[in-house]
């Protein structure tokens, strides 16, 4: 992928240098590398996943304190859990077998049917639920008139469509514009919302750690449960920037906003 297909080499070595324009080029095509490494290993580990028991998958990739989403679960409060593309995401499937109330996750639908199906019986084989995107809505409404518990799991760090942006603020020294769903989302149905923290240990082998950021979503103004979200997450990937999906466009918008403002402006005035 990185030597021979060159795979979006372009797009990460632009990432890298956006996020970090502080360190030299020696030591971004360091983290270029050390990031296709790990790249390589995601793939491996998706694949073993099609077959790897419930032992052996708590064994390779442990929670260390599911107590805080069961803790919350016990006192009738659901839980939205939000983390980015860091480490190895796909696994975190595996906290169905550990949960009192079943995991859910969202997706975007696949053209091809015969790798849609074999994704969803892949992420869903320890028992959790997979959602399609445009229909998480809808059934969090049904769970809710269901009185029925959830562990809801997503994923916010990559690029809302501009029609659809909210809110801009700064990712790694860049404006951009940022996912604000989830903040809604734990705003609306009370839930508790909570930072999912991926350690990868060594290759294969990974540790997760959840932090409570609040259980009444509602106390907080507007975008500042997506502000603490995207702290946290720049924090982790400056400490092992290696470990982040650096294959995504996550600046393709950036520091559009000025130009978005002045083009209405202008419209306005005309």
């Amino acid at each position: 992928m990185y030597k021979l297909i060159k795979y979006r080499v372009d797009i990460v070595s632009q990432n890298l240098l956006l996020a970090f324009p502080e360190k030299s080029d020696e030591e971004r095509k360091q983290i270029e590398k050390m990031f296709y490494k790990h790249f390589a290993d995601l793939f491996v580990e998706m694949i073993k996943a099609f077959n790897m028991s419930k032992s052996t998958m708590q064994k390779h990739f442990k929670f260390n304190n599911v107590e805080v989403l069961n803790g919350i679960l016990a006192h009738n409060q659901n839980v939205i859990v939000i983390g980015g593309h860091y480490a190895n995401w796909e696994w975190v499937f595996s906290l169905a077998m550990l949960t009192d109330a079943p995991p859910i996750a969202t997706y975007l639908k696949i053209n091809n049917p015969y790798f849609e199906k074999m994704m969803l019986k892949n992420r869903g084989r320890f028992g959790g639920k997979l959602i399609e995107t445009k229909n998480l809505r809808k059934v969090l409404a049904e769970l809710k008139e269901q009185n029925e518990k959830y562990v809801l799991g997503l994923l916010a760090d990559q690029s809302p469509q501009l029609h659809r942006t909210k809110y801009w603020r700064t990712f790694l020294g860049h404006g951009v514009p940022v996912f604000v769903g989830p903040e809604e989302l734990a705003k609306k149905y009370n839930t508790a919302f909570v930072f999912i923290e991926i350690k990868k240990i060594k290759r294969g082998y990974y540790q997760v750690d959840f932090e409570l950021i609040t259980k009444a979503p509602n106390d907080f103004d507007n975008y500042v449960l997506t502000d603490i979200f995207i702290e946290k997450l720049e924090k982790q990937i400056q400490k092992r920037p290696e470990y982040y999906l650096w294959t995504h466009r996550r600046f393709k918008h950036k520091d559009k906003k000025a130009k978005i403002a002045h083009r209405l402006l202008k419209d306005d005035l005309a």
